[in-house]
């Protein structure tokens, strides 16, 4: 989890995951340091895919790379706590 103590407020998204699109809830994703931490292991681990890591709705979406357990380990790895979302 974050330490960073610079939570700034950041809008939320509210427009739908594309189709084939991994979504994971991360409710202790609480600043923007938080969700570029999520966004960088990811990409590092899937170079080309689209992640977008939003603080504000704790909704990490992620395109063109790997299936849930497999983002879900990395965003564990990277000191978060990952759990599915029910289908939009």
């Amino acid at each position: 989890m974050c330490s960073c103590r610079q939570h700034a407020t950041i809008a939320s998204s509210t427009t739908r995951a594309p189709a084939g699109a991994v979504i994971l809830r991360v409710d202790d994703m609480t600043c923007s340091h938080c969700a570029g931490t999520i966004e960088r292991a990811v990409r590092d681990a899937f170079p080309g895919a689209t992640v977008t890591a939003d603080p504000v709705s704790k909704l990490v979406t992620v395109l063109g790379g790997g299936d849930f357990a497999g983002i879900g380990a990395l965003v564990t790895a990277a000191g978060y706590t990952p759990r599915a979302t029910p289908a939009r």
